[in-house]
């Protein structure tokens, strides 16, 4: 059997320029959403210290009804691949931090989080800006143009 490009050289004119039209290329973009529950330090140090994503570090609980409220707002723009941070335009990530987890305590102590919920964006490893509480989304939307 001939190799493919001998093959496909064989084919009449017609149908050799319709084939090479309908090739797509191949081309990566970058995901649209990563959710991250349940992290541990090492995997939240790996995660915050990329250079080429905004990170968002949701710190909730379950009882907290305004985590409730936030959290469908900050999944549901960070699976928009339209939405980019203001600086760099940068996907955007969320990493969730349960603040009654052993690790997320820690991480709450750190980062001195006195009210829940508590979101910190982070690019290139550090943590550039933060909100408090159970903001609209159009001051989410804001927040992430500052950012």
């Amino acid at each position: 059997m001939a190799p493919i490009f001998l093959r496909f050289t064989r084919l009449p004119a017609s149908i050799r320029s319709l084939a090479i039209r309908s090739i797509k290329p191949f081309h990566s973009s970058a995901r649209c959403l990563d959710v991250y529950k349940d992290v541990n330090l090492d995997t939240f140090t790996k995660l915050t210290q990329t250079n080429h994503r905004l990170v968002l570090v949701d710190f909730y609980a379950d009882w907290c009804g305004p985590c409730h409220q936030l959290s469908p707002i900050l999944e549901k723009l960070c699976s928009d691949p339209n939405i980019k941070s203001g600086i760099g335009g940068l996907p955007v990530d969320l990493i969730k931090v349960d603040v009654e987890s052993d690790v997320g305590g820690s991480l709450g102590q750190q980062h001195k989080v006195t009210s829940l919920p508590t979101v910190f964006a982070y690019r290139e490893g550090k943590p550039v800006s933060h909100f408090r509480g159970a903001i609209p989304q159009n001051a989410v939307l804001e927040f992430l143009k500052a950012v």
